[in-house]
């Protein structure tokens, strides 16, 4: 038995960056099996559904004005999650990759959960009448719809979900050369060049008429 190298376990364990872990794994969704991406994704597919649930139940969200347009405040919050999920997983996801000796561990989901929520915010999931109304500048009362024009219903919900897990898992160009960059953005930029290929795939599917 090595005396010298006993505690060293123990030391490591304090240093455990459990909070970065408890983000990094999405509340320990990164834990469960099997395929723990999917259950990140999921997670992502339902914070994208519950803001949208307000309008969709009936109840008023009121738009309101910014510098000569009006913006709704549900796309607002769902925007500054986007970005919020964002920042905080690069670090999130460096410290626990750093901590594990692991550059991109499995069981870090929040890439999954950022990616997916990303794919259907501007895939345009959401409320026909909830989005972003950009008004021109004569006064003009036929707003241009950016978003929100798709209908919130499980058909384009679960288009999103498979896309954005196809091309995670695919990784066309640029996704899989996006995984070299350095840290936790190396674990969060390929999902995010997911999300844009799968949004891509909404916007046509909507332009499709499916």
């Amino acid at each position: 038995m090595n005396l010298e190298t006993d505690p060293a376990p123990s030391a490591q364990a304090l240093r455990k960056p459990r909070f970065s872990y408890l983000i990094a794994t999405s509340l320990g969704l990164g834990y469960l099996r099997p395929a723990p991406g999917t259950w990140g994704s999921l997670a992502g597919a339902f914070v994208a559904c519950i803001s949208w649930w307000f309008p969709s139940r009936g109840i008023m969200i009121f738009s309101f004005p910014i510098a000569g347009r009006q913006f709704d405040p549900i796309l607002l919050f769902q925007i500054a999650f986007a970005v919020g999920v964002a920042f905080i997983g690069v670090f999130a996801a460096m410290r626990v990759s750093t901590f594990s000796g692991v550059k991109d561990p499995q069981y870090v989901v929040i890439d999954e959960v950022s990616g997916q929520h990303l794919t259907l915010l501007i895939g345009g999931f959401g409320p026909g009448r909830v989005g972003l109304h950009v008004w021109d500048a004569i006064g003009g009362n036929h707003p241009l719809s950016i978003f929100g024009d798709c209908s919130l219903n499980w058909k384009y919900l679960l288009l999103g979900f498979i896309l954005f897990r196809g091309f995670d898992i695919w990784k066309p160009f640029p996704v899989r050369q996006l995984e070299s960059l350095p840290g936790g953005w190396g674990i969060m930029a390929d999902d995010w060049g997911a999300a844009v290929y799968a949004a891509a795939g909404l916007w046509i599917a909507r332009a499709l008429g499916l």
